[in-house]
């Protein structure tokens, strides 16, 4: 195992890519079909489009308060976009809108617990599969691996829309 650097310390490697690249990007590839597979599904069952499904992950995932701005930015959608979806999870029964500030002008999204267990329930199939594959891996190897993630998460999150070639 190489030694532990975090991903600020680690020198931005210049040389050609390393031949395993292209097979870590089809995985990528193919996972992200896999999850938009179910997501898609998860969607048409609930009569929501797939960014509806977006956003209730963000409501979930989230730390702190989701705002509709929070989700205008984070699934960079236009705010009348974002008024569209955040009416059609309401309407769907998946979320609540909640004013909790002293500000009342201020809105925050809560996933209705509920709906979380409909949520859980069509999603068990990709739980389970996680679990066992989880299961075969150590303890450092899943660290490596959330590390991985994290990082690339975040640096895509960081770079914001690709850039077109001309």
């Amino acid at each position: 195992m190489c030694a532990s650097t975090g991903p600020a310390e680690r020198a931005p490697r210049t040389s050609a890519p390393h031949p395993d690249l292209q097979a870590l990007a089809v995985q990528l590839r193919r996972l992200n079909g896999e999850i938009n597979r179910l997501v898609h599904g998860f969607a048409a069952g609930q009569g929501l489009h797939p960014t509806d499904v977006q956003a209730l992950a963000a409501i979930l995932d989230s730390t702190a308060p989701v705002t509709p701005g929070t989700l205008r930015r984070r699934l960079g959608l236009t705010s009348g976009a974002v008024t569209a979806c955040v009416d059609r999870l309401e309407r769907a029964g998946h979320i609540t809108r909640v004013r909790e500030s002293s500000d009342r002008r201020v809105v925050h999204l809560r996933y209705v617990p509920g709906a979380q267990a409909r949520a859980r329930s069509y999603f068990s199939p990709l739980a389970e599969a996680t679990e066992r594959v989880r299961s075969t891996f150590t303890e450092g190897e899943l660290a490596l691996v959330l590390a991985f993630l994290g990082t690339l998460n975040a640096e895509l999150a960081g770079s914001g829309r690709p850039q077109e070639e001309s």
